[in-house]
C-alpha cells in the first residue's frame, strides 16, 4: 500500500475564495464603468470591489499558508 497524502482542505477553501472574490471584483469593475439604472443605498462605496479584493486577498493568505 501507498500512503498518499492529499491536499488539506483549507487549500481548496483559499482557492474557492479566490475564483469566487475574482468573478466578484470583475462583475465589481464592470458595474463601476457602466453603473445600473436602479441603485442601493450604499451603491457608491461599490461593495463588489472591496469584497470582491477582500475574498481575493484572504484566499490567496490561505492559499500560502497551506504551502508553507
Amino acid at each position: 500500500m501507498t500512503d498518499h497524502v492529499g491536499k488539506p482542505i483549507w487549500y481548496f477553501v483559499g482557492l474557492i475564495l479566490v475564483i469566487m472574490g475574482g468573478i466578484i471584483f470583475v462583475t465589481g469593475i464592470y458595474l463601476f464603468f457602466r453603473p445600473t439604472l436602479t441603485t442601493t443605498v450604499l451603491a457608491e462605496t461599490h461593495p463588489n470591489l472591496w469584497w470582491g479584493g477582500v475574498m481575493i486577498l484572504f484566499g490567496v493568505v490561505m492559499l500560502w499558508k497551506v504551502r508553507t
